[in-house]
């Protein structure tokens, strides 16, 4: 039989993280990374059996590339603190692993702010239609960006699941919009670490463009006024790391 792994790389997640477990018990192995967690998540994930890597990282992609290092099963199943696993793709995924060929695959991904799932206008770092969360190790690899690493994956890829990962994105707009000026700080210390901010100009065309993409091309509208506010905030996101780039000191 197949291993199976699920990584969690978390920071003080102690609100979310038993129900993310809950729903991992099915892997052959729990791998919890928790970096600079001050809160009960390391007692939570002892609860269910988990391994655990506890340490400092700076970088997002440093710590995730710690978690698929410390895997033992040839699969990895990657989940985020406030993601759930269904019990419809806990199977899926048992049966796939199994029998696949391939090097990775995607998983979709339903993603609600609050209760209301919002299906449409996701994009521009902003929520995710689907990831590559289901690989063989080594076939994945996070890049040193702060905020949304670039990854390296195998060319072998595999088809896409059909039952989707349950997103919990945001409680309500203020969340959202906290999480806009976190991700911008971040991106804003990457874009200084590069030397490269990009030109004002630039980044008030992506503005537009962005808004698009999110409001028009992915049918943002018909999500009413959650579809306005992400298609708001994907258009913000380029712009206002550049500003804070340029204009804050790190």
């Amino acid at each position: 039989m197949t291993r199976l792994t699920a990584l969690v790389v978390a920071r003080n997640e102690a609100a979310q993280l038993a129900d993310c477990l809950e729903r991992l018990v099915f892997a052959d192995e729990i791998v919890v990374v928790l970096d600079r967690t001050t809160d009960r998540s390391a007692q939570i994930a002892r609860r269910f059996g988990a391994y655990i890597l506890e340490g400092a990282w700076e970088r997002e992609g440093q710590r995730r590339n710690a978690g698929i290092e410390a895997a033992t099963g040839p699969w990895i199943l990657e989940i985020d603190a406030d993601e759930r696993v269904t019990p419809e793709l806990a199977a899926e995924i048992g049966f796939l692993i199994a029998v696949s060929p391939f090097a990775w695959h995607e998983l979709p991904v339903d993603n609600y702010i609050g209760p209301h799932l919002v299906r449409h206008g996701w994009g521009g770092s902003f929520g995710k239609p689907s990831y590559p969360g289901l690989f063989r190790k080594g076939a994945k690899v996070w890049g040193p960006q702060r905020v949304h690493p670039r990854l390296t994956l195998d060319p072998h890829k595999g088809p896409r699941l059909e039952n989707p990962v349950e997103h919990l994105v945001d409680r309500n707009l203020s969340d959202m919009l906290q999480r806009l000026d976190r991700y911008t700080s971040l991106r804003a210390a990457d874009l200084r670490e590069a030397g490269d901010p990009g030109r004002l100009s630039t980044n008030l065309r992506r503005v537009l463009t962005r808004f698009w993409h999110c409001y028009v091309g992915r049918r943002g509208y018909r999500e009413g006024g959650y579809g306005l506010a992400i298609a708001i905030c994907a258009a913000l996101y380029p712009l206002l790391s550049h500003l804070k780039a340029t204009l804050e000191e790190e």
